[in-house]
């Protein structure tokens, strides 16, 4: 029944809806891992990774069912330039849903436990996003990883390094998601939403240890994220699109004759694109937001 929640033709005509489809699965699954296995001493241990895995299960069948949607397009739209301003529109809807997940895993990273007087929510964001705040102490504060993890709070900034390197290196970065990304979707045709799912948690728990657990700090650290994120994260849907179209095209036979060309000839199309919009991405992460914040 849970695809029913939101319908691709739907999402196309009315993206910004799912930002809120996003917020109530992200939310959902969240809470879910925090009440039902919060008193369980193993399950709790991988609490970080059963938030995502939660999540990638409720977006599953929207995911395919758009990616097969795209894939259809592909058959009947013959113009390049129509056709990627169709594919455009299942961007925006999954640009949105991302959103959704960042805003709701960032909101419930800064509030956990809840005491509503009635019902107190259990989880806290160390053991919430246990996994998501090791990756990110990892990637900003290697030397003093032990450190960081165990205060979860410490300042958080794009690098020290500037100019040529560090945008080379921000690119090399996402380049690297994207190929895994293109390669779930190829291999798993909806399983890109686990990478992209992840990356989000991640985002979110950056945004929670700058805001420090502040509600009032959120905004700020959203913005301060998502002025380079939107832009990247739109770049790894273009590339699930291009792998799960494939994909698509071939459990339903559809790479034969004239339409395998069109297919495929399509979904390189995409891959540039999404290469382009991650060096935009990159330059606007290392010479954009560190002037703004």
């Amino acid at each position: 029944m849970i695809e029913l929640l939101m319908k691709p033709k739907r999402a196309e005509r009315k993206p910004w809806e799912m930002f809120f489809v996003g917020l109530f699965w992200a939310s959902v699954s969240l809470l879910l891992v925090s009440i039902v296995f919060a008193k369980d001493s193993i399950l709790r241990e991988g609490s970080g990774l059963l938030v995502v895995v939660f999540t990638v299960i409720c977006c599953l069948p929207f995911m395919y069912y758009i990616i097969k949607l795209e894939e259809g397009k592909d058959i009947a739209i013959s113009d390049s330039g129509r056709l990627i301003k169709e594919h455009s529109k299942a961007v925006y809807a999954l640009t949105w849903m991302f959103l959704g997940f960042v805003v709701a895993f960032s909101f419930w990273y800064a509030v956990l436990p809840l005491d509503l007087g009635i019902v107190t929510i259990p989880g806290n964001s160390g053991e919430n996003f246990n996994f998501q705040i090791k990756t990110f102490c990892a990637i900003n504060s290697p030397s003093h990883y032990d450190y960081c993890i165990e205060s979860h709070g410490i300042p958080i900034g794009t690098g020290k390094a500037t100019g040529t390197d560090a945008v080379l290196g921000i690119f090399s970065n996402n380049i690297y998601v994207l190929i895994f990304t293109i390669l779930f979707s190829l291999v798993f045709g909806a399983g890109a939403m686990f990478i992209l799912v992840w990356n989000a948690s991640v985002i979110a728990a950056a945004i929670g240890i700058f805001a420090k657990g502040s509600l009032s700090q959120l905004p700020l650290g959203l913005a301060r994220y998502m002025i380079h994120g939107v832009p990247e994260i739109a770049a790894y849907f273009v590339g699930a699109l291009a792998g799960g179209i494939v994909s698509v095209a071939v459990i339903r036979k559809d790479l034969q004759g004239e339409s395998t060309w069109a297919i495929l000839q399509d979904s390189l199309l995409m891959v540039i694109i999404a290469i382009g919009i991650l060096v935009v991405a990159a330059l606007m992460e290392v010479y954009l937001t560190p002037l703004l914040f």
